[in-house]
Parts: structure tokens; sequence; C-alpha cells
């Protein structure tokens, strides 16, 4: 089953009367479960795509549907809601609140879901667990090491149960060793049966998923699966 389908999908960006296309004519679809990579140079469209993806900004022309929605041309109260709901994220600068502890960060996205005080909390402690944090739980981002506050991030973006998870070069920050141990993580996520989309730079990093998808002037250039 696709979770993703996305048809002749072009974004382009107007700077007076010039066009320029970030993202040209894209044909693209991502099995549920699927761990994938997107790669490319600089200027490439990786970016522009990862924000078509995570609903942040709406393409030109094309249609893009997320498990069999079309959220192409959803208003931006819609938009956000499918945000909110259907989409985790996962930045390189983790983006975690300083004043919050584990518990609290984790907690922050189902504050907008009605769940209860005491299923938010459970659900935030469970997944701190999964994460290998449940010794964490009360301490605040600048009380741990850069790969626990990716992993804090990580189990953020599984609060709502998504139906896809985008990592922005989750690993970019991190040295070799915090850095191996957050791909771990998203390996097991990915045997859990997670679906999985990372924008990175690393051919090591692209190794550790099913396909990459290298993008090339806004086209995808070529797609290599692998053996995992």
């Amino acid at each position: 089953m696709s979770i993703v389908d996305i048809e002749n999908l072009s974004k382009a960006y107007h700077l007076g009367s010039f066009e320029l296309f970030a993202l040209r004519g894209l044909d693209l679809s991502i099995e549920q479960g699927e761990y994938v990579a997107i790669m490319g140079p600089s200027g490439s469209g990786k970016s522009t795509l990862l924000n078509v993806l995570g609903c942040l900004d709406r393409p030109t022309s094309g249609t893009y549907k997320l498990g069999g929605e079309d959220v192409s041309k959803l208003d931006d109260d819609e938009l956000s809601k499918i945000r909110g709901s259907r989409i985790g994220f996962v930045f390189q600068s983790y983006n975690l609140i300083a004043q919050l502890n584990v518990v609290e960060n984790i907690e922050v996205p189902m504050f907008y879901r009605g769940l209860s005080e005491r299923a938010s909390a459970n659900r935030a402690r469970e997944l701190a667990a999964i994460v290998g944090l449940g010794d964490r739980i009360k301490h605040r981002p600048a009380e741990l090491s850069g790969g626990q506050q990716q992993r804090v991030a990580i189990a953020r973006a599984l609060a709502n149960n998504p139906l896809i998870i985008l990592a922005d070069e989750p690993t970019g920050n991190l040295d070799s060793e915090s850095g191996g141990e957050i791909l771990n993580i998203l390996g097991d996520l990915h045997k859990r049966g997670t679906t999985l989309i990372i924008v990175t730079h690393d051919a090591n990093v692209a190794e550790r998923t099913e396909r990459a998808i290298y993008l090339l002037d806004g086209r995808i250039e070529r797609q290599e699966f692998n053996n995992c």
C-alpha cells in the first residue's frame, strides 16, 4: 500500500518576473513501512521536496496524496491538522523546548489531540523507553548529550502515531558514535513498520535505507535499492 503518491509534481518560486523551478515533474511512490533516503547536491530540490512532503509548502502543480488523501490544495488550517496528526518531524538541530524535560517535550504534539494529561504522560514515558531514555525522563535538554536530544526528538515525532516520519539530516550535528546510535534507532523503527523518509548528504546514512532517491535540478536523476 502506498503512503506517499506524487504525480507530475512541480514547485516554482517567483523572483520578480523570473520563475525558478525547484521541483520539475516528479513522480514518486513510497510504500507503507518503506525506509527511503533523499539525496542530491545543494540546490537539487531536497529541501523543497521535504517541505512539500511535510505539508509545509504546497506544490505549484501536480498532486500529492498522503495516505490516500490529496493534500496538494488544502488550506493552511487543513495542512496544519495534517502536520499535527499524520506527519512526524525530526530536525538536525533537535528543536526541543529548553524549559521542558524529556517527557514534557515528547508530550508537546499530543497537547493538540485532546488526550488526557495521564494518557499523554504515559505515552511519552513509553516512547522515552523505546528510544533508550527511560532513565532520563526528568532531564532537560541542556542536561542531555546531542545524541540523547535527538532521541527525544525521534520520540516526539512518534507521539501521534504518524503515517510518515520525515528526518532532515538527523545525524548532521552528531559525532560518528552518536550518529550510529541514532541510525540504529531509526532502523529499529523501520523493523516495527514505521515509514521513514530521510534527507541526507551522507552516503553511509543512505546505505542503511531500503532505497536512495537522487535528485538533480529538481528531477529524480536515479534510484538505488539497497540490500537491507
